[in-house]
């Protein structure tokens, strides 16, 4: 027998936009539960030991949203180092270049962004947030939506898509009612950092700061494209990280990575104590995998972020969109998560009224 419970709202994902629906919604009374396929949750927020964070990293001023859940929960930020000279490769060499030319002014997490999710997630009801269940399909039968998952069922008004569109029209088995356009939109709506490999190089000290570096790289050649300082406070623990195309990765990424930091930086640069390699093209709980077995990245249309038809609940204002890229504004950011997650929270508690 299949275990049913009754619940206000249902969210599909435990990234930061997911939580930060519920932590809105239950603080305003509403029964919720988060359904999250990982064992973790954070979503593209995530963070390897000590601090080094393989997702998202940066937030800006102007990020007001960001900015009051950092103070709420008490969290430790630093500026981003910007002081330094940019290298610049491409066919016919490297060069160094005067000031820093890709960095702007920027805060980052001390302990990581995975923190941000973390302490979210703790603040929650007990037993809000469910790891290690992947949503298997919803159903509508005009009055109340199912939700399934394993051998639970959820029966809810709301259910909150809270993953990228495109992984959730092609995993979740969504009602027959579900318009048809908007099913279109979200299958060809790129997912944020889904087709990037995220690339830290440690070591033991900044050595590129004693060289009057900002540890900024441009790259026509690859396979990394750009590459930021990834030190923590003060320079520890010490690190770059960079940007590739997952499709530009060879079947030997480290001896490309590592020849193409000794070229930009030195030979100190091609010997890290760690090389960290995160790959969000073949992450199935964040790409669609045929998406990302085809490495089509030329077609992606950014445009149709923060489209219109995700701005309105479909199936009669029951069914919702909340990540990244539905926001209208800081699409791909933390901040357009959480603005993302303040739009259907507010929509949900002027539902129930």
């Amino acid at each position: 027998m299949i275990d049913e419970t009754t619940v206000d709202v249902v969210v599909v994902g435990a990234g930061i936009s997911g939580l930060a629906v519920a932590d809105q919604l239950t603080a305003a009374g509403v029964s919720v539960v988060v359904l999250e396929a990982r064992q973790r949750p954070g979503g593209r927020l995530l963070t390897a030991a000590p601090c080094f964070d393989l997702g998202a990293t940066w937030f800006w001023d102007g990020e007001h949203r960001v900015a009051r859940m950092v103070e709420r929960l008490g969290l430790a930020t630093f500026d981003q180092h910007l002081d330094g000279d940019t290298m610049y490769e491409d066919a016919n060499g490297v060069r160094r270049l005067a000031g820093n030319l890709i960095d702007a002014p920027a805060h980052r997490f001390a302990g990581g962004a995975a923190e941000l999710a973390n302490h979210l997630a703790a603040v929650l009801p007990d037993g809000c947030v469910r790891l290690g269940c992947a949503v298997e399909g919803v159903e509508d039968d005009g009055n109340h939506l199912t939700v399934t998952a394993s051998d639970r069922r959820w029966r809810t008004q709301h259910v909150v898509l809270a993953l990228a569109p495109s992984l959730a029209v092609t995993s979740i088995r969504l009602p027959t009612e579900t318009p048809a356009d908007l099913l279109r939109v979200a299958a060809t709506t790129p997912v944020w950092m889904g087709q990037i490999a995220k690339i830290i190089a440690v070591y033991d000290e900044p050595f590129w700061r004693a060289d009057g570096l900002a540890g900024a790289g441009i790259s026509r050649v690859g396979p990394m494209q750009e590459i930021h300082d990834m030190a923590g406070p003060h320079g520890q623990p010490a690190a770059l990280f960079g940007f590739a195309p997952a499709m530009h990765l060879g079947a030997q990424p480290e001896a490309q990575i590592r020849e193409q930091l000794r070229r930009l930086f030195g030979a100190a640069a091609a010997q890290p104590d760690q090389l960290l390699i995160q790959d969000w093209s073949a992450e199935r709980h964040t790409v669609p995998q045929q998406t990302a077995s085809s490495r089509a990245t030329s077609s992606a249309d950014y445009s149709l972020y923060g489209h219109a038809l995700y701005q309105r609940p479909a199936l009669n204002g029951r069914l919702h969109w909340s990540s990244t890229e539905t926001a209208t504004r800081h699409p791909g950011h933390i901040e357009g998560a959480l603005d993302a997650a303040h739009r259907v929270s507010t929509s949900i508690l002027h539902a129930i009224e």
